[in-house]
């Protein structure tokens, strides 16, 4: 990791240290703690003597007088360790400083991870449950919204095209259109279709409800087909079973992470003319065959949740190859308007002014002037929070590895219980694991899914259950007349999943825990 200004926030107080590695599996940890206080102000910089035992960390970080207002009761106390102040420096010298500081204390920086320890109440600080996901924010990743905050554009600024560009490539698609949310993109996409009053879309059941909701605000209506029983997957022969004149689209369903199989899908919509969506909002650093999720259809979705795989607060994005479809979502995430002379109708405009003569005698079109070619939305990503999912995007690849050890780990925990069984992986996909999914196997326990449900969330793992057939909700029953017993696998994998926790920053003494706990109440 190259220290930059990226390193620093006003008032913060970061640690480096080794990532997923706690006190009792490490007895060295080389690391540097900088204060940061003011934009104009000095830098002090402290160096951490080496960590060598379990009584160093009983002493308290005491900061510099400039520092005074962070007491020492105000520091957690596993986070207070022994230092000796190196230097306080001007910010323009800062940079060289650290580097000969990083070059001195850390032989091997790229490898490390900054660490914020806020600076709170014990009660405010303590972990009160596990979660089933969580998202991890760094002082780089802060920094670099700091930065645009403190620039010249907020929203529809330079970091918007620049995060599409950078996520394009990373996926291998030709174009990346990003938008408010998840939501938002399958909303986008089925606009881009041109989806509408008469027409069907195709997808599982198994899914979040805006997957089927994308489709009604177009006016048109979802037709659930059911899934795979062992991945819990879009069924391609369901898919085909379901086709009808009206049909116009496919949705696929990276349930979990896992890639659906394309190939069938492809096939399915070749033959019969229709266009396939990719919803990837679980699948993001995936791939199916060699080829990564985000060029698998002819729009690909993705959500930039809190518990996804990267974050911009909320976002979404959707991939391509298709230029004309990327320049239609564009047009209609900005309230259905363009400033694209080449996009103007302003020929068969009633005002006279729309134009202007130039000394030359050419007709031209003023700055100012733009048109509204459809009726849109206001779905823009801004420059914010676009400069957060590029920051995150750089630590993907490293988090996904941290998502797959943690699989394992589960796989390998369970593989003797035949009460829990993890969902099935293709042997053709690399799964990044958004979520890990097991179903139970409860028959003859006198337990019930909602019973270890609250059992383990009372001991304090955030487990969660992904998801209610979609067509099973309400509004679904009363505006499209839906019934139990329209997907069979569905409704069955429903009654027995459960999500456990799976994000990147879950330690091993977590893991053993939950481990621990859910095979202590379902063997």
């Amino acid at each position: 990791m190259k220290i930059t200004e990226s390193t620093f926030s006003k008032g913060s107080i970061f640690l480096t240290q080794f990532p997923f590695t706690n006190l009792e599996q490490s007895k060295i940890r080389p690391v540097v703690v900088i204060s940061y206080n003011g934009t104009y102000g000095d830098v002090t910089v402290m160096a951490i003597s080496s960590v060598t035992s379990r009584r160093d960390l009983s002493q308290i970080i005491i900061l510099s007088p400039a520092d005074a207002e962070f007491s020492e009761t105000g520091l957690k106390r596993e986070s207070c360790i022994l230092v000796h102040r190196i230097a306080t420096i001007k910010k323009d010298r800062l940079f060289y400083h650290l580097g000969n500081l990083a070059q001195r204390y850390l032989d091997d920086i790229d490898k490390l991870v900054l660490h914020n320890f806020e600076i709170g109440s014990e009660e405010k600080q303590k972990q009160q449950i596990i979660p089933y996901g969580k998202q991890s924010v760094d002082a780089g990743d802060i920094f670099s919204v700091i930065k645009v905050l403190r620039s010249d554009w907020l929203t529809t600024g330079p970091k918007v095209p620049e995060f599409e560009e950078i996520f394009a490539h990373f996926v291998n698609a030709k174009y990346a259109v990003a938008v408010s949310s998840g939501t938002a993109a399958l909303h986008t996409a089925m606009y881009a279709l041109r989806i509408g009053p008469g027409d069907e879309v195709i997808i599982p059941p198994i899914t979040f409800a805006a997957t089927a909701n994308c489709v009604v605000f177009q006016g048109g209506t979802p037709v659930f087909a059911d899934v795979e029983p062992d991945t819990l997957l879009l069924d391609p022969v369901q898919v085909e079973a379901k086709i009808t004149p009206h049909t116009k689209a496919i949705i696929a369903v990276d349930y979990a992470g896992q890639a659906c199989d394309y190939d069938a899908l492809r096939s399915i919509a070749e033959r019969h003319g229709l266009f396939l969506v990719a919803d990837a909002c679980h699948a993001l650093g995936g791939s199916y065959k060699g080829r990564k999720v985000g060029s698998l259809a002819d729009l690909n979705i993705f959500s930039f949740h809190p518990v996804k795989h990267i974050t911009t607060g909320e976002g979404g994005m959707i991939t391509t190859d298709d230029s004309k479809l990327a320049e239609r979502m564009r047009i209609f995430r900005n309230h259905g308007i363009t400033r694209d002379p080449k996009m103007f109708t302003v020929n068969h405009s009633p005002f006279t002014n729309a134009q202007r003569t130039t000394d030359n005698g050419q007709r031209t079109t003023p700055s100012w002037y733009y048109e509204m070619l459809d009726l849109g939305y206001n779905y823009r990503l801004t420059d914010v929070q676009c400069a957060l999912g590029l920051s995150q995007l750089k630590k993907l690849d490293g988090w996904i590895a941290r998502r797959r050890e943690i699989a394992h780990l589960y796989d390998q925990a369970f593989q003797d219980n035949p009460r829990i069984n993890p969902l099935s992986v293709n042997d053709e996909v690399l799964h990044p694991y958004h979520l890990y999914v097991v179903r139970l196997d409860l028959d003859g326990t006198g337990l019930d899914r909602s019973i270890v449900f609250r059992k383990l969330r009372k001991a304090g793992i955030g487990v969660n259950v992904h998801y209610i057939p979609v067509y099973l909700h309400p509004f679904y029953q009363k505006r499209f007349h839906t019934k139990v017993g329209l997907c069979p696998n569905a409704e069955a994998a429903y009654e027995q999943i459960i999500s456990l926790p799976m994000y990147p920053s879950l330690l091993e003494k977590e893991q053993s825990f939950i481990i621990e706990s859910i095979g202590k109440m379902v063997s």
